[in-house]
């Protein structure tokens, strides 16, 4: 949301308009009820594994409004997933994609079928496509507007085309960078206001400024000097921890030298997802479990506490490759790492949204217990293994279609 209001501050429609905010169904119907105006847009964005929980509040919402002048429009990447199920579900409008540009447009025109990136529903129930809405710089707009503030997003897209993950399919398989001045900004607005902490959105924080496999190590840095400019003299920079992890073999002596000069958190996120080479494979990771051991001691060389992903329960993979998993666990918590213990969920829009999810065993699940319980792992992957359920139900209802008509 915020970049959808930032995208109406940076290049406002040529209608009035007015922005009002909601954080339940009871609110937002009140809202709905109290709106002045001719025609009211309800933003909704969600992930897929909240889409249960948003179909009964837009519900809960429709039951407690009753303007004809309402439009509901769903957003984020299950809407980009999975449109026609989202239309199924009681939203007028699915965006797809980026929304930036949408937005500005869908305020300015009622017809949407002239507005880009939309699925509409049609006569006979099924979501038409209107022409997709244009990719643009990330520089085109800021991550979020004045008065408000958040991580700000550095790179959009992934060239690491994992099949679990939403990312480099809703966004492209190639990185997008915001400029180093364009973040520079955004530092110096946010110490305006009085705030200190610098975070970042990305997928993977040490491919800032590169194209390629191997980072930048110089422009990461600039980006970081320049951070350390703009915030106040008790700011502080948080780089490789939530919500921008790294990379296993991204974490070298370098790196973590020069990011030991500038950050301030203590410790960083680094993404294993298995022990099993085998399943590293099969997912399209990139890198091998060796690496992940190897990043963890060096970052811990550097005095950075490893926090490292784990997702069991992946497509095809056996007693022998959780056992894989479940040592490696281990040798990073003896190391002093933290696990942090997902579950595979057949995600919309990934190349595994038809995959069957892995048994996770009573002999695993106990072993993540004991971890857990000794202080080494966190997570909520039991939620996630039932999520995981209501998602491959989702598959099957809606099997992939071909690409629909276009308005």
């Amino acid at each position: 949301m915020h970049a959808l209001l930032a995208a109406l501050e940076a290049a406002p429609p040529a209608v009035n308009f007015e922005v009002r905010y909601a954080t339940s169904a009871e609110e937002t119907a009140i809202q709905i009820g109290q709106a002045d105006a001719d025609r009211i847009l309800v933003l909704w964005s969600f992930y897929s594994p909240d889409f249960p929980l948003m179909t009964a509040e837009l519900a809960e919402v429709r039951a407690l409004s009753h303007r004809d002048d309402v439009v509901h429009v769903a957003g984020g990447v299950h809407a980009t997933a999975e449109p026609q199920q989202v239309i199924d579900a009681g939203w007028d409008v699915a965006a797809i994609g980026e929304g930036e540009t949408t937005i500005i447009s869908l305020v300015a025109e009622p017809d949407l079928r002239k507005v880009p990136g939309l699925a509409i529903r049609d006569h006979d129930g099924i979501a038409l496509r209107t022409p997709g809405a244009p990719q643009l710089p990330l520089d085109a707009f800021p991550s979020f507007p004045a008065g408000r503030a958040g991580p700000v997003e550095i790179t959009r897209g992934c060239r690491y085309t994992c099949k679990f993950c939403q990312t480099p399919f809703m966004f492209g398989a190639q990185f997008r960078h915001r400029s180093v001045e364009s973040v520079r900004d955004h530092v110096r607005r946010m110490a305006a206001r009085g705030l200190r902490d610098v975070r970042f959105i990305t997928p993977t924080s040490l491919s800032y400024g590169s194209q390629t496999a191997d980072p930048d190590l110089d422009k990461v840095e600039e980006l970081l000097v320049a951070c350390k400019e703009e915030a106040p003299a008790n700011g502080r920079v948080f780089f490789g921890s939530f919500p921008s992890e790294i990379r296993p073999e991204h974490v070298t002596p370098e790196a973590m030298r020069m990011l030991r000069g500038y950050v301030a958190n203590d410790n960083i996120i680094i993404g294993a997802q298995s022990g099993s080479d085998r399943i590293l494979t099969a997912s399209g990771r990139g890198h091998g479990a060796a690496p992940v051991l190897d990043a963890a001691r060096i970052a811990i060389d550097f005095g950075f506490r490893p926090n490292v992903d784990f997702i069991f329960g992946m497509p095809g993979e056996t007693e022998d490759d959780q056992k894989a998993s479940l040592k490696l666990a281990s040798d990073l918590a003896d190391l002093g790492a933290r696990i942090h213990t997902h579950t595979f969920m057949p995600l919309p829009g990934t190349p595994w949204r038809d995959a069957e999810p892995a048994l996770i065993p009573l002999t695993t699940s106990t072993e993540l217990d004991r971890l857990a319980q000794r202080g080494d792992a966190y997570g909520h992957w039991r939620k996630q293994a039932e999520h995981a359920q209501v998602l491959a139900e989702t598959a099957k209802q809606y099997p992939r279609r071909t690409p629909r008509r276009r308005v």
